[in-house]
């Protein structure tokens, strides 16, 4: 008997382990840099389950690991959220303001809606808004309708607070087999975010049409404050950033330019010692004179216009 290995017939988009290969394209980033960094802040609060539905939750994902039982309320680890709205994301905010580097909010559309203060900076500076989904929610728990419909409601929301639409989408975790074929009905998305398979952008198909992915990261990535096995001090995510950041960039100028994306959210990243990490890493990085610093939406835009042909049909 011979075995044959068959990839299941099951919902959603096919996986695809080879993507470039061996011969990754040649990217020529702008200005020549050799590696895109895309650091992108993930505005969350006021927008979790428990607090915007009442839906009888506690997040966790706090400071404090403990477990409070669903009928209550967790006034702590609420209270850790609101950090990231009242006083974290404002610190980040400065110091991008003080190095001038363009971020990517992910923004949950319910958590902009409370802080309309927050929306109205966030565009004022520089920053793109990609979609983070009209609240925090589970959508592959929603039905494919209700899930474009709460697809629209973020859209719109986001029209409302930021006075214009978003054109990258990322789910609060994860994605359901229907969102990339929704984005792609929906028709207005230049790009999502809903992977984590690679260093650089890629195409794949969804029906007769092609969409742009800019992956994302759970590696450089400040949540590994709050999940363990994780980061115990500021200076592990400094060590682990700038590890990555020149390894890739030791590969961009052998000829292989790369991306980066780090991720952050306000009530981790945005605590004054942990600020003080992403501090040295932006300086460290801003010493090199081929690196480029960039919004997702920016990334997304260059690469449909400058690699409209790479990867799957």
């Amino acid at each position: 008997m011979t075995l044959q290995f068959t990839e299941a017939d099951v919902p959603g988009p096919r996986r695809d382990l080879i993507g470039y290969g061996a011969t990754p394209p040649a990217v020529d980033w702008p200005g020549g840099a050799k590696i895109a960094v895309s650091i992108v802040v993930n505005a969350e609060e006021g927008s979790e389950i428990s607090w915007a539905a009442g839906d009888a939750r506690n997040e966790g994902l706090g400071e404090i690991p403990y477990g409070m039982p669903a009928e209550y309320r967790d006034l702590c680890v609420e209270s850790i959220y609101e950090y990231g709205a009242r006083a974290g994301v404002w610190r980040l905010l400065r110091l991008f303001e003080e190095y001038r580097v363009p971020t990517t909010f992910y923004a949950a559309a319910v958590a902009f809606e409370q802080n309309p203060e927050l929306a109205k900076a966030v565009v004022g500076g520089g920053h793109e808004v990609c979609s983070h989904g009209w609240r925090w929610e589970e959508p592959w728990v929603l039905s494919r309708e209700e899930e474009r419909e709460h697809m629209a409601a973020a859209i719109a929301s986001f029209e409302r607070t930021c006075g214009t639409r978003p054109v990258g989408w990322y789910c609060r975790y994860g994605p359901s087999v229907h969102t990339r074929e929704l984005l792609v009905e929906e028709g207005g998305f230049l790009y999502d975010s809903d992977a984590y398979n690679d260093d650089l952008p890629y195409y794949v198909s969804v029906g007769d049409k092609r969409q742009l992915v800019v992956p994302y990261t759970m590696v450089y990535n400040d949540v590994k404050y709050a999940m363990p096995p994780g980061m115990a001090s500021p200076t592990d995510f400094f060590d682990v950033c700038r590890r990555g950041f020149d390894e890739l960039l030791r590969e961009g100028r052998a000829g292989r330019p790369r991306m980066m994306s780090i991720g952050l959210h306000p009530r981790w990243a945005g605590q004054a010692g942990r600020t003080s990490a992403l501090r040295e890493f932006i300086e460290h990085a801003q010493r090199e004179s081929d690196v480029w610093f960039a919004t997702r939406e920016q990334i997304a835009r260059f690469w449909l216009e400058n690699h409209p042909d790479e990867g799957a049909a």
